[in-house]
């Protein structure tokens, strides 16, 4: 009944205009509990285009595996 989350890759536009990835990862405790850890990339981005291919180079991301929210 474990389900990973469905957009591990959250892309948010910071106070200055610069794009930024988080990666979140979900792992579950022994009564299947969600466990969430985020951690923001230090790269700063133009677009979201850009995060995009950050991540797709980096870690693997598919199609419908961000969020902007």
């Amino acid at each position: 009944m474990k389900k990973e989350t469905s957009h591990p890759f959250l892309i948010a536009k910071d106070g200055e205009g610069h794009y930024r990835l988080t990666v979140r990862e979900t792992r579950y405790n022994s009564q299947g509990y969600p466990l969430i850890n985020s951690t923001m990339q230090t790269e700063l981005f133009r677009t979201a285009n850009e995060a995009r291919s950050f991540a797709r180079a980096n870690f693997r991301a598919e199609a419908g595996q961000f969020t902007t929210k």
